[in-house]
């Protein structure tokens, strides 16, 4: 009776004990399958992780990739030096340094989004078989991008030795077809230059991708936020509006100036738009209601997280009860706090291009392997819809009248049709500095390409960045 007593108590005893080993053996075998689900879905980013050795590993094993343009031409490969060492070549040099960026001293642009595939490899057994009785190294797998060499090089070109930024994209798909920046840097040479190039500390930043990063004031091209609010609030009687330009504009104490004092006289919300006419545009955002304003912004990404891979930085521009008079006022005509992207300047531009839905921008069209197999295949990807069709179609309108009538008639009476806007801003005191801007897209009716341009200290968008998006459309349409 002793001992049935005992054993009972024993087993009572080991009872807890059972149901504690029972649920921290559950606990671990929690931890284990989230642990191996999350190295597995986040498995290209902790490969990336500079601290991770299997990087070093994979490359004593394989030759880092080829980047290859849209078209098939080599942006970038691997090849042994004098000393036996690998070595990164870029052939075109400068032309595409920060779209496909670096890997030495770090990684940039396309060598750091496609790291993961460029260091591993995808060729059939059979074939590494045959490298390994050579003693060679297996070929990374290759990335093809969205880039065309053309449109690169005339970009490239266009922009020549001034300081600026270039993004030329496909609306429809959200395909990068170029991307320039100045000053730049020579991808091939950047170890030997690196200490040099971190070490600058003039406004140059050669590093720096002025397409994604880049932050100026928008200037004029900023009248488009602006005249979306107001369709927002008039969306049947925008064309009402009517306003007597002086050349200059004053309210409640504040003050401003057309572009060197430009007298307009009479114009109504699109000859407003089409002349750029700063003196309405600022009556224009004194008159909107600061929610609709405010909501605007939100709705067109800014202060906000933007959807592309590349390093970026945000835009900014914001309004509330507290803003200001003359903060309205320069928010209106792009300028005060007010500052954008390229990058982000043509994600918009791209919405109104097509029916108001943003494609997200992606820069790599696929992976394959050295020997020819999809690895991995990117598409055409919504984002999410930026402004009703109804309003795309408004603003589309009106970008075509500032071609047929307006600040880019240099885009006029040619073999295809262009809608866009211009913009001139400043970034000093003195209205004699300013950004020239362009952003745009061709065919007017049906786009094809997006382009915005920003060149520095140029002056008027008008003068300098519309011929270069000429430039640029004509190229895309064949145009000698």
């Amino acid at each position: 009776m002793a001992q049935e007593k005992t054993k009972k108590k024993k087993k009572i005893r080991s009872y807890p004990i059972l149901v504690l080993s029972v649920f921290y053996a559950g606990i671990f075998a929690v931890m284990l399958i989230y642990i191996s689900a999350y190295s597995y879905n986040n498995r290209q980013v902790l490969m990336d992780n500079s601290y991770n050795t299997r990087q070093q590993i994979l490359l004593n094993q394989n030759s880092r990739g080829r980047i290859l343009s849209r078209d098939g031409d080599v942006l970038a490969y691997s090849e042994a030096g004098a000393d036996g060492k690998e070595k990164r070549v870029y052939p075109y040099g400068k032309e595409f340094a920060h779209a496909v960026g670096y890997s030495t001293n770090g990684k940039a642009g396309i060598e750091a989004l496609a790291n993961y595939y460029l260091i591993n490899t995808s060729i059939d057994l059979s074939e590494k078989v045959a490298l390994d009785t050579k003693g060679s190294k297996y070929p990374g797998d290759m990335c093809i991008t969205t880039l065309d060499t053309k449109l690169q090089e005339v970009a490239y070109n266009a922009l020549s030795a001034r300081n600026g930024a270039i993004v030329v994209s496909n609306p429809k798909t959200g395909e990068i077809l170029a991307m320039v920046s100045k000053p730049d840097f020579d991808p091939g040479t950047i170890q030997e230059e690196w200490d040099s190039l971190i070490a600058d500390k003039s406004p140059d930043a050669k590093l720096l991708n002025r397409v994604t990063q880049g932050l100026y004031p928008p200037g004029s091209t900023f009248k488009i936020v602006t005249s979306l609010a107001y369709i927002k609030e008039h969306p049947q009687d925008y064309n009402n509006y009517r306003f007597t330009c002086s050349g200059r504009f004053s309210y409640d104490g504040e003050s401003i100036s057309c572009y060197h004092g430009e007298n307009h006289g009479s114009v109504d919300f699109i000859k407003s738009f089409a002349q750029s006419c700063n003196s309405s545009y600022a009556n224009i955002g004194l008159s909107i209601s600061r929610d609709v304003f405010s909501d605007t912004l939100e709705q067109l990404m800014f202060n906000q997280e933007l959807p592309i891979d590349l390093l970026y930085s945000k835009s900014s521009a914001s309004i509330d009860d507290a803003t200001s008079t003359g903060d309205v006022m320069q928010l209106s005509i792009g300028q005060g706090a007010t500052a954008v992207s390229p990058m982000h300047l043509n994600m918009i531009t791209c919405a109104i291009a097509d029916e108001g839905q943003l494609m997200k921008p992606y820069i790599i069209s696929g992976i394959k392997s050295e020997d020819g197999k999809n690895v991995k295949i990117y598409s055409p990807e919504n984002y999410k819809r930026l402004m009703t069709a109804y309003e795309a179609d408004v603003l589309k309108a009106m970008m075509k009248e500032v071609v047929e009538s307006g600040t880019a008639s240099k885009l006029k009476g040619l073999s295809y049709t262009a809608a866009g806007k211009t913009g001139s801003a400043e970034f000093t005191n003195s209205t004699s500095d300013s950004h020239a801007w362009f952003t745009g897209f061709a065919p007017a009716d049906d786009p094809e390409i997006c382009v915005t341009i920003i060149v520095e200290n140029a002056g008027s968008g008008g003068s300098f960045a519309v011929p270069i998006a000429k430039r640029i459309f004509d190229a895309y349409f064949g145009v000698e």
